[in-house]
């Protein structure tokens, strides 16, 4: 985020010949229009993620955010078009200004955030199936499998995931376990390591899936795909174990009542751990009974494809060009 602008600014780009330029959230545009003047074209941001809503480690210096905050709302406001990979993200983002700008009182700024939300639109993330075909006959496995998909990083809140697994142990049901996502960073954090050894053979998959299709196989073998996230915009990974035949079973915030159907919010969603426990509980003992209702949903995520989102691109990319000057 501090160098980016520079960066491309220095590459000896031609910004004229352009009708538009994209960029996402992570480049601060305040200094890249400083920096090429009035040969830049129209600019979409896109905010994937944006620092403003993103949830801080209790030890991580309130500066350091501010900045980072900061950097976001001058790029919305740079921008000539801004768009957001949910309706949640875009409200969050907006609403969070007023929050933020209350934190650094000596300027105070009207305008703001209706200014942005007049050039803001949501533009979901385009997921890519053509090379996979979907499960078919789904949870047929006898001993069902939790599917854990996501970043191992604290935002992701695995602790709440692995305890809740312990419970269901506790209660001596049957089920296995495939641990994938990413870890950044060279260390693992301990609650995976002390998971891994306290379930032993029940992890049957534990770490990064280098290979596309063989973590592909891993969605399609799943029964449930669990996440207890604290933040999350969107939900590529769970929109993908949809897909691919897993139920959700996902918490009632974030953007997650957002994508999937709401007439399976009733099953699919909780509001607290109680809850959480109880539906996976019933998700584990009764799997058979959802076979349907993977397919329906499975379906469903064909709405989050690049054939169905296209033209929704098309149509905001056609319209940015339409402003060059």
């Amino acid at each position: 985020m501090n160098g980016s602008a520079v960066y491309f600014s220095k590459m000896g780009i031609l910004f004229d010949q352009y009708d538009g330029i994209i960029v996402s959230g992570m480049l601060r545009l305040s200094d890249l229009k400083a920096l090429a003047g009035n040969s830049l074209p129209p600019v979409l941001v896109y905010f994937h993620e944006t620092q403003l809503t993103y949830p801080r480690p209790l030890n991580e210096k309130r500066a350091m955010d501010s900045r980072l905050s900061m950097a976001d709302i001058t790029t919305a406001l740079c921008a000539d078009r801004v768009a957001f990979n949910s309706k949640f993200h875009m409200t969050a983002f907006l609403s969070s200004i007023l929050e933020f700008m209350d934190s650094v009182p000596d300027y105070p700024i009207s305008g703001i955030i209706d200014e942005i939300r007049d050039k803001s639109t949501v533009m979901f993330p385009g997921m890519d199936f053509k090379d996979f075909e979907k499960k078919t006959g789904t949870l047929d496995n006898k001993t069902p499998l939790v599917i854990w998909n996501h970043r191992w990083s604290y935002d992701k809140n695995a602790a709440s995931f692995f305890y809740a697994v312990d419970v269901m142990i506790d209660k001596g049901i049957e089920f296995e376990l495939a641990i994938l996502g990413e870890c950044p960073g060279q260390r693992i954090p301990d609650v995976f390591k002390k998971a891994k050894e306290r379930l032993g053979k029940r992890v049957i998959q534990y770490g990064y899936v280098e290979n596309r299709n063989a973590y592909i196989d891993w969605l399609k073998r799943g029964t449930v795909a669990v996440s207890t996230a604290k933040q999350e915009n969107f939900g590529m990974s769970m929109v993908e174990a949809m897909h691919y035949g897993c139920v959700p079973l996902l918490p009632k915030r974030l953007s997650y009542p957002e994508i999937i159907p709401e007439r399976f919010h009733v099953d699919f969603l909780y509001s607290n751990q109680k809850e959480f426990h109880q539906k996976l509980h019933h998700i584990l003992t009764e799997h058979e009974r959802f076979k349907v209702m993977s397919s329906i949903i499975s379906k469903a995520m064909d709405f989050y494809s690049w054939p169905q989102r296209i033209e929704d691109y098309d149509r905001e990319l056609e319209s940015l060009c339409r402003l060059k000057r």
